[in-house]
């Protein structure tokens, strides 16, 4: 009898997990509460609406100390459970951006805040780059002065920071988007980003914890990243 209930609880926690499983995020309740305009306009986001699976959608507010100051969140599964959580860039009055990521509950990690107001950060993507099981999440850290490419693996909750790069950017101050990605070139996972002066483009991999780098293209525009030979 208490092997059945226990099996039916597991059943029952199994079944409502599923129902809350995001299926879609957007950013709402837009604020010109922060005068940063990174992105060429004033309006960044008090909240995030995630739409789940069944039932109503649950909402995560802010605080007035913050906004998220993004294009769009992202959907990956970061912890490898087969259900999607949500990638954002938030960013707090004073201290600057962060990197967080949430859940239908709510945050599940973040990276630190850079520290300062107006400085930002643009993510690249999330993948496990170097194939030992835990997803890295992959952005560049003030893409308009540092320009350092930082990579932070999530694992057991936590996002640990494990390698950076300088010299490497992907957005340009008033951008309303975000250029790079990550690729499989020549078989191989990829970073690709521009170099510091916006002319070549640069594939970054990561192996045994360590960055390397290599020149792949000329820069010629967003659409470069599309068209790199052999990358896909």
């Amino acid at each position: 009898m208490v092997l059945r209930s226990v099996l039916v609880a597991a059943l029952m926690a199994v079944a409502g997990a599923a129902q809350a499983q995001i299926v879609a995020a957007r950013y709402d309740d837009p604020t010109m509460r922060y005068d940063h305009g990174v992105l060429g306009d004033a309006v960044e986001y008090g909240a995030l609406v995630l739409k789940v699976k069944t039932g109503p959608s649950r909402r995560i507010t802010l605080p007035p100390s913050r906004v998220f100051e993004d294009i769009a969140p992202r959907l990956a599964d970061v912890d490898g459970d087969g259900a999607p959580e949500v990638i954002t860039v938030e960013s707090d009055l004073q201290a600057g951006a962060r990197l967080a990521i949430y859940d239908e509950e709510g945050l599940v990690a973040a990276t630190p805040f850079i520290g300062r107001r107006h400085r930002w950060l643009a993510p690249v993507g999330e993948a496990d780059l170097d194939g030992d099981g835990a997803v890295e999440i992959v952005y560049i850290d003030r893409p308009h002065l540092a320009k350092t490419l930082r990579v932070w693996r999530f694992s057991a909750g936590r996002l640990t920071e494990i390698a950076s790069r300088d010299g490497l950017t992907n957005h340009r101050i008033g951008d309303p988007f975000i250029q790079g990605r990550i690729a499989t070139c020549a078989g191989r996972l990829t970073i690709l980003t521009a170099n510091a002066d916006w002319t070549r483009i640069t594939g970054t991999t990561l192996a045994d914890g360590k960055l390397k780098s290599r020149d792949i293209a000329p820069y010629e525009g967003q659409s470069s990243f599309d068209r790199v030979v052999n990358c896909n």
